[in-house]
């Protein structure tokens, strides 16, 4: 296993980085570039070819190592497609409309093509299972959206997708290696892949890697590819995980998706309209350094995806429990902000004082 590991990783690591040190000049030639604005605080034109070197990173990786089954392919044709749009995205705004429509054709294409889909929901209430039935459909389109949608809007500052998804990826190459489920090795790819970007992004550990962006391109790409290896893992004959801890899995981007969603439409607004109220923007706006802050939620996302597979040996129904109950608090403290913040600004400064 750790030679595979190493061996996978490393191959998907050397050529993401070759390939987004030549896409940063084709970047500026082309304006595939991110400028700031009133929501977006970085200095300068930002490169946003993240997303696109990584997806090439990953395929070329795949192409070159791996037998090329029908599975296989049709994940890069699919996943090509979603980064496709997500390019021209990130070059010129699309309407949320045409991107939604676009999302659910591929995840009609991932059920109807492979017969990739959810069609149990574990044991959740009982020793028989859950069983989503003609329901499956629907359920595994808004999942799919779903999931592509929270890592695109969780992106918002750096290194925080980056973070998240090198956890989520980690975690299922290590339940789809016991398993024995040969897509392990594709999380592996993506795992090599991002630690190669996230040295550009957050340039680490030397301050010559000019920084670059994931853009929409890449934040869809990682949705869709989680979310894909999500229904394989857990509706298998022999599940590498069960459907709630899936959710643990992609815990922190989902909730504070849901969250926003359900507060913006409490507003009247848009449940796509950007806003500043993402969990980044709260801990920023409490006091703390971006650094700071992709510190605390990168360890929230860790400590929820450890305690959902804690929690699977325990009880499917305690753990979907728990995570409710995790939701509900969010969702609370998120329509009290003020009230959290001004807390969060008192013991900070007690903090201070006590030193």
């Amino acid at each position: 296993m750790s030679f595979d590991f190493l061996l996978f990783s490393f191959n998907a690591f050397l050529l993401t980085y070759a390939l987004i040190w030549l896409a940063k000049p084709i970047a500026f030639k082309c304006g595939l570039v991110d400028q700031p604005n009133h929501r977006k605080l970085h200095e300068g034109s930002i490169p946003l070819v993240g997303g696109v070197c990584v997806f090439l990173g990953i395929s070329i990786s795949a192409v070159w190592l791996l037998p090329i089954t029908v599975e296989t392919f049709t994940y890069i044709v699919l996943a090509g497609l979603m980064v496709f749009v997500g390019v021209i995205d990130d070059y010129k705004d699309i309407p949320v409309k045409p991107r939604l429509i676009v999302q659910v054709g591929i995840a009609l294409a991932m059920i109807f093509l492979l017969d990739y889909k959810l069609v149990s929901l574990g044991h959740l209430f009982s020793d028989t299972g859950v069983s989503l039935g003609n329901f499956s459909v629907v359920f595994t389109v808004i999942a799919v959206v779903g999931c592509i949608n929270a890592f695109n809007m969780v992106d918002g500052i750096d290194g925080l997708v980056g973070l998240l998804s090198l956890i989520a990826f980690s975690a299922l190459a290590i339940l789809l290696y016991r398993a024995n489920v040969d897509w392990y090795i594709l999380c592996v790819f993506y795992v090599g892949a991002i630690v190669a970007y996230l040295m550009f992004n957050l340039s680490w550990p030397f301050k010559k890697y000019k920084k670059i962006f994931m853009g929409d391109a890449g934040s869809m790409l990682i949705g869709f590819t989680i979310i894909w290896l999500l229904c394989i893992g857990t509706q298998s004959e022999t599940p590498a995980l069960a459907p709630v801890t899936a959710l643990w899995i992609i815990a922190l981007p989902l909730i504070d998706m849901a969250a926003i969603m359900i507060r913006r439409v409490k507003k009247g607004d848009s449940p796509f309209k950007p806003d500043r109220e993402h969990l980044h923007h709260i801990f920023m706006r409490a006091g703390a350094s971006p650094k700071q802050t992709l510190l605390l939620i990168a360890m929230m996302s860790l400590g929820m995806t450890c305690l959902g597979i804690f929690l699977e040996h325990i009880s499917e129904t305690v753990s979907f429990i728990v995570f409710i109950a995790t939701f509900l608090i969010y969702t609370y403290l998120l329509t009290h902000i003020w009230k959290v913040l001004t807390f969060m600004r008192r013991v900070k400064s007690k903090l201070k004082r006590a030193r």
